[in-house]
């Protein structure tokens, strides 16, 4: 059976968001949506108390009216729904083992020039293995594409790229390969972002050294990139690939590149028996601040 592309709503703008983007992600690939609400006080089917039965009707209530939305928009995907009476990371979290994905919405936060990422959301991120996509508020199907040459959205323009943010001495095959399949589903450009420091003793003077020393390691970090990039290239050689490599912050060199992007892939490394969930510093900012949807994919 063909894994589903899975999305959580419970109601919410955000949600529904998620949902339409899961939707148009799952007819981009070719697979089933599954829509689901999870929460730990659903009653049974066998609830009699009217106490027990309304929560239980308001999920269903909500899966229904998502999934009517999504019928009408999109009348030839597959589209089931479910409610799980489960605490929502721990429901999620099983759904995204057998899921191709999991995609959960965002909400923006006015005046403030970032999202707030919920604690289910950030729980399930630190824990799945399958890829993660978060989605904000207000994303719509124009948010895919580059605008219009007027300035406005527009569904008939090519789609936005695809960013990749990468660091080459330790490359992660499931992640540069999910990068390089969403940007080739999309016929969308990638670019791969590899931001380096140049390295220097605490208390040290620049010195006329500085210059060449810095230039060698730019084109150093540049061979790199493009060195680990090469058997990807290969396998998806319609995909048309740039390289960033930029000496700065990882956060701020990647938020300028998602900006106008249509999907933003980061890696999230699998740290067996560490303590609690990891998530990183990169990623936990980026997720709080990059404007478009953002993939995270977990990687040993």
């Amino acid at each position: 059976m063909l894994r589903p592309v899975v999305v959580g709503i419970d109601g919410s703008p955000e949600s529904l968001a998620a949902a339409h983007w899961a939707a148009r992600e799952a007819l981009l690939r070719g697979r089933p949506l599954r829509i689901v609400h999870a929460w730990e006080g659903m009653a049974g089917d066998d609830a009699t108390l009217p106490e027990l039965q309304v929560p239980r009707d308001r999920a269903r209530r909500t899966l229904r009216q998502a999934m009517d939305q999504l019928i009408e928009c999109h009348p030839h995907l597959d589209i089931s729904a479910d409610v799980i009476a489960r605490p929502a990371p721990v429901g999620l979290l099983a759904e995204a083992e057998a899921a191709e994905m999991l995609v959960l919405g965002s909400r923006g936060l006015s005046g403030v020039g970032g999202f707030l990422v919920g604690s289910v959301a950030q729980a399930v991120v630190a824990h799945a293995r399958r890829p993660v996509v978060l989605v904000r508020t207000g994303t719509a199907a124009e948010g895919h594409y580059v605008p219009s040459p007027d300035g406005r959205p527009s569904t008939l323009t090519p789609h936005g790229p695809v960013i990749l943010g990468i660091d080459p001495s330790h490359p992660c095959g499931e992640l540069v390969e999910f990068a390089f399949d969403e940007a080739a589903r999309r016929h969308a450009p990638l670019q791969a972002v590899h931001a380096w420091h140049f390295p220097r003793a605490s208390g040290y003077a620049p010195g006329p050294m500085d210059a060449t020393a810095r230039a060698e390691s730019g084109a150093e970090a540049s061979r790199a990139l493009v060195s680990a990039l090469g058997p990807w290239r290969e396998k998806f050689p319609a995909v048309e690939v740039h390289e960033l490599v930029a000496e700065g912050r990882p956060v701020q060199q990647l938020l300028e590149a998602a900006h106008g992007a249509g999907l933003l892939v980061l890696g999230r490394k699998v740290r067996p028996g560490s303590m609690g969930p990891h998530i990183g510093r990169v990623v936990h900012a980026l997720m709080h601040h990059a404007g478009c949807p953002v993939a995270i994919v977990s990687h040993e």
